[in-house]
């Protein structure tokens, strides 16, 4: 049984989340850990300065990066379509709605209550930014949670305001860890930020003594 918890904070809009997963799924089959998945929305709608055309550089360098990354790990990599964010691509101006966000990010609280969020987080996020054209429509969204081993319609009908409200304690959580971008880890208090430091994550791991037999 696992003795140990690591909490980890993904966005469905975050190209490092995605390339994060295959790797977390390592660490919940690898160590003596329970993996909480906290899914949070996207920096741009928790801090919508933080990418502004003033600082576009980040934005350039972030797309380059991360189709790299994607890359050498293998990965399919095709920024999603429609992007699940809504907003001007021009001026960064972010839409006061926002269906694909509060949607996903509102499964993936259901997902985790249900003992799959990380399944769930892999298989959406690869259909996201995987190459999958019109992910929204048609049944790509049910046979991703399928592959899963949930069942869509079924959360959907489970959705309520208690998801907001798990959404904002994840929000909350992740401010308290010390960090504010996803991916990030979280284990015995420490934050472990970005994908490319899950092997510092699993050095911690074993100096604890968790690894698996």
């Amino acid at each position: 049984m696992p003795n140990a918890t690591v909490d980890l904070f993904w966005s469905f809009r975050s190209p490092y989340s995605y390339i994060s997963t295959p790797s977390a799924l390592e660490v919940q089959h690898c160590y003596r850990v329970s993996l909480v998945f906290r899914p949070v929305l996207p920096l741009a709608l928790r801090d919508p300065d933080f990418f502004t055309p003033a600082n576009a550089k980040r934005l350039k360098y972030l797309q380059l990066d991360w189709a790299r990354r994607a890359e050498m790990l293998g990965l399919p990599h095709v920024w999603p379509s429609p992007d699940p964010l809504v907003h001007d691509a021009e001026t960064m101006r972010i839409a006061g709605e926002q269906p694909y966000l509060h949607r996903l990010t509102r499964l993936g609280v259901e997902a985790q209550r249900r003992g799959r969020g990380l399944e769930f987080a892999a298989e959406v996020s690869r259909l996201l930014f995987g190459g999958t054209r019109g992910w929204d429509q048609g049944d790509h969204l049910a046979q991703a949670t399928a592959r899963a081993g949930l069942d869509l319609a079924d959360m959907e009908r489970a959705l309520d305001d208690s998801h907001e409200q798990a959404i904002e304690a994840n929000h909350q959580a992740l401010e308290a860890s010390g960090h504010w971008g996803v991916p990030t880890f979280v284990f015995d208090g420490e934050p472990f930020f970005g994908q490319d430091r899950i092997d510092t994550l699993c050095w911690r791991l074993d100096q604890r003594g968790l690894r698996q037999a």
